[in-house]
């Protein structure tokens, strides 16, 4: 009980300086809390959504999972309309319905506006049915009653203006639908942001399948008193044939897998990035509590010389580490969930809808957050606690403050080394590596290997690189600037310690950065090389490229050819006997122009011929394949070929790497029409000096196609460096909280530096150092830690990046570029950081009373 009132005694004594490493255990703590309250909700979002749509029982092709057609062909699998009739009679069965969904389609508004989501979320258009309503309320017009109208989902109508009678357009691989809104429905629960639009069953039935007498699925009812299993039973008994039977809660376990995965992999991305912020963390705690205990150096003498155990006062620190561990992370439970609260409101201004109503405080997320927080802050405080175990009644008779274990010193500088030399072996070990996965495991050893060797040789290096530092930056400024130095260099330990918490952050931007820039350096490289083609039309994420887009696009002026791309699935069985599913790159034979590929053996252009093909070079070398053998190929959903291999292609180009070449019109023989896809991407080249012309009619002719761009080399490859700088922005703004939390350290640091160095600053401004002198050093003090901790992280980031590269060039990727710009700016950037953490110090620092301050003990 003593311990603990002594302990409460000295955290409340000094509160002040706790506050700060309380943010950090506080920031740390709300960033998991927030990560996990976020992505549960958004599970219970969508489980409440799966539950709400599914029927007692769904039955549905089994081809629609095993070939995943729909994305590649627009068009969904389906099942015999007359399968209603059957279902009906089996045993068990109170109801049963044909239902057509496709989420293959756009939805453009008169001005041919996109009314999709931003976020990603699909457009799905279908027939109203029975089991809709389980799900929606119509809540203003009528469901739709021909071809003429259609209805939509609230939530798109209030997002865009829309209102009954307003026309929208439908666009599927089928054709338009030109329908105008006669009713809108909303949903019961929340709708995570698709935008949903329903035409009557025999207009989705011929626009979005194609034929009359399709439907996508059957939604079954059960009877009263029947289980969903034992309907389940029922129907697979009575039915025979290819289909997939699936309970409601089957049903919805699926879709919440499909959506778990992608919430998981977000949800361990954003944990990584708050264990990195607790990492950081940790170096400030560290700190914290080193500095206080060396100033209460005579304090905790006195209380040895008294009769308190080394337990006693190793205890008692401990207890001070819990009770801002408790504070930190009770303060951090509840700011995460106002942070997941937040991060709903910004996905809701990106298209994401997700309501507060289905906010999700799960009993184990507080009980994470207030674990960690207090483990990691007790494990962080446990060596400054050993080291006030260890004071000496004698200290009660010296000054505060005891000189570093210079011994203990040397060890760690030893130690220190041997991490960073093994850990720099396993790099260059990575830069030898023939193979990527095996490389990968040397790099990420090395990686953390090097991190650790740095954080321990940090002291050592602080005497050298803060020197250097200061050479450069701090001689200008006269003795002021010297003080800083010394000041800066008077404990190496703590030094190292405060720019190693900021090391981290940066060292993880300066490899993303390489990384980053080399991945478009070289992918620019490769294009430049390979591709031939002016211009490049993509499909979007609702599906390939209409037809009628692809006449408009073959219509357009100053074009000298356009070249079709689709995809088809074929079973292959090689020569020596092996059958694997892959996929078959059929196109025009203009694509040997549009796309220059290097061939092992025989001409491309030659795998463009009748009943030709081509393969890769890996392929043929795993089946000993060489030019003039023929394969097997069994088309999915068409008829079986022999076709000649007339070349092998090399797989050292990144750009269709692996691919197998066929002429469209080889596709077209062997599978029936409705079964050719449609394109997935397109190439077309201009007539010769009619570049600009060109350019402008083929964006002209996809006008009345917003889901479709048309890109020439330029926009390509900007748009490919504009898509890799997004995801590092993000990862930039993540790591943003390890580096605020690094700026929170330095901050601390200063502020207890003055606390120690109370005495000696009142000396100095009693022997005619101004306030603004003083002010200055301070502020200098912590831009050579600053600098130092950017030093040495950008430094050891572009040594983690180029090694990765290493890696890239294994996979096609063979460019190394350093982002030059990006690492001055960052270096830069750190000196202001710098100052920006010195302001509060500093003028704490100006602000003392001299004759106090020299009275201070």
């Amino acid at each position: 009980m003593t311990v603990l009132k002594t302990s409460l005694r000295n955290f409340l004594a000094h509160k002040g300086r706790m506050a700060l490493s309380a943010v950090a255990v506080l920031l740390s703590v709300a960033f998991v809390c927030g990560t996990l309250v976020f992505t549960d909700t958004m599970n219970t979002t969508f489980d409440k959504l799966f539950a709400a749509t599914s029927a007692d029982v769904t039955v549905s092709p089994k081809a629609a999972e095993e070939e995943d057609n729909g994305p590649r062909t627009g068009r969904p699998e389906a099942l015999p309309a007359s399968l209603v009739q059957q279902v009906t009679k089996a045993d068990g069965v109170k109801s049963a319905e044909g239902a057509v969904v496709s989420t293959s389609v756009t939805v453009v508004n008169s001005a041919n506006k996109n009314m999709g989501s931003d976020s990603g979320a699909p457009t799905i258009a279908g027939n109203w049915t029975r089991n809709d309503l389980k799900s929606m309320d119509i809540t203003s017009g009528h469901a739709p009653r021909g071809p003429t109208e259609v209805m939509v989902d609230a939530d798109t109508a209030d997002k865009h203006g829309l209102k009954l009678g307003d026309e929208l357009r439908t666009i599927a691989v089928t054709g338009d639908i030109k329908a105008k809104i006669s009713g809108i429905a909303a949903f019961k629960m929340t709708n995570p942001g698709a935008t949903v639009v329903f035409f009557d069953t025999a207009t989705s039935q011929q626009k979005l399948l194609g034929k009359p007498d399709l439907f996508t699925h059957v939604s079954v009812t059960a009877e009263e008193g029947v289980s969903d299993a034992r309907l389940k039973q029922q129907l697979a008994g009575a039915l025979d044939g290819p289909y997939k039977f699936q309970t409601a809660k089957e049903a919805a376990d699926s879709g919440r897998e499909e959506v778990g995965s992608f919430l998981d992999v977000m949800k361990y991305a954003m944990l990584g990035f708050a264990g990195i912020a607790f990492l950081v963390g940790i170096f400030l705690i560290v700190n914290t509590f080193s500095m206080l205990v060396t100033q209460r150096t005579r304090e905790i003498g006195l209380m040895r010389a008294i009769g308190s155990s080394r337990k006693q006062v190793n205890r008692g620190v401990l207890v001070e580490a819990l009770l801002l561990g408790v504070v930190g992370s009770i303060l951090g439970v509840g700011a995460g969930v106002g942070l997941a609260v937040g991060l709903m409101k910004l996905m809701g201004s990106m298209g994401m809808e997700l309501s507060t109503k289905d906010l999700t405080v799960a009993w184990t997320t507080p009980v994470v957050g207030l674990a960690l927080g207090i483990i990691v802050t007790v494990v962080a405080a446990y060596i400054p606690a050993r080291r006030a175990g260890k004071v000496s009644p004698m200290a009660a008779l010296r000054d505060a403050g005891t000189p570093a274990d210079g011994k203990a010193g040397w060890i760690r500088a030893g130690i220190g080394l041997v991490l960073t030399g093994s850990g720099g072996a396993l790099l260059f070990l990575t830069t030898q590596a023939e193979k990527a996965s095996e490389g990968s495991l040397f790099l990420g050893g090395g990686v953390v290997l090097t991190l650790i060797g740095f954080i321990v040789v940090g002291p050592l290096l602080a005497g050298v690189v803060v020197k250097a530092i200061s050479a450069v930056v701090l001689r200008m400024f006269g003795p002021v600037g010297r003080m800083a130095e010394r000041n800066a260099l008077r404990n190496p330990r703590r030094t190292g310690a405060t720019g190693a918490a900021l090391m981290i952050g940066l060292a993880l931007v300066a490899c993303l950065s390489v990384v980053g820039s080399s991945m478009v350096a070289s992918a620019t490289e490769e294009l430049d090389k390979s591709v031939g083609a002016d211009f490049i039309i993509q499909s979007g994420p609702s599906g390939p490229i209409v037809p009628e887009a692809e006449k408009a696009l073959r219509a357009a002026p100053d074009i000298e050819h356009v070249t079709s791309y689709k995809m088809i699935k074929a079973e292959l069985t090689s020569p020596d006997g092996k059958k694997e599913t892959e996929e078959l790159a059929a196109a025009d034979p203009t694509y040997a122009e549009d796309l220059r590929r290097e061939t092992v053996a025989g001409e491309l252009s030659a795998a463009y011929g009748k009943n030709a093909m081509s393969v890769g070079s890996d392929y043929a070398g795993r089946h000993g394949i060489k030019v003039g053998d023929t394969m097997t190929v069994a088309f999915k959903g068409g008829e079986t070929a022999k076709l000649r291999i007339a070349a092998i292609t090399s797989d050292e180009s990144n750009v269709d790497k692996g691919a197998m070449y066929i002429n469209v019109t080889t596709a077209a023989q062997y599978l029936p029409a409705d079964r050719v896809p449609p394109n997935l991407i397109m190439f077309a080249k201009a007539v010769d000096g009619k570049e600009k012309a060109a350019y402008a009619g083929l964006k002209k002719a996809l006008d009345a196609y917003p889901q479709f761009t048309v890109q020439d080399q330029t926009d390509f490859k900007q748009g490919l460096k504009d898509e890799i700088g997004q995801l590092l922005n993000i990862v930039y703004g993540l790591l943003a909280l390890a580096i605020i939390v690094a700026v929170l350290g330095v901050v601390n640091t200063l502020a207890l530096s003055v606390v120690e160095r109370t005495r000696e600053i009142g000396l100095m401004r009693a022997i005619g150092l101004s306030r603004r002198q003083l002010r200055r050093m301070i502020r200098l003090e912590s831009v050579v830690i600053a600098l130092f901790g950017a030093l040495l992280g950008l430094g050891l980031g572009m040594g983690w990046g180029t090694t990765a590269q290493k890696l890239l060039a294994l996979e096609g990727l063979g460019v190394l570029e350093i982002p030059w710009a990006t690492i001055l700016t960052v270096f830069v950037g750190s000196a202001f950081v710098g100052l920006f953490a010195a302001l509060v110090p500093a003028f704490r620092a100006g602000r003392m009373n001299v004759l106090n301050a020299i009275a201070t003990e």
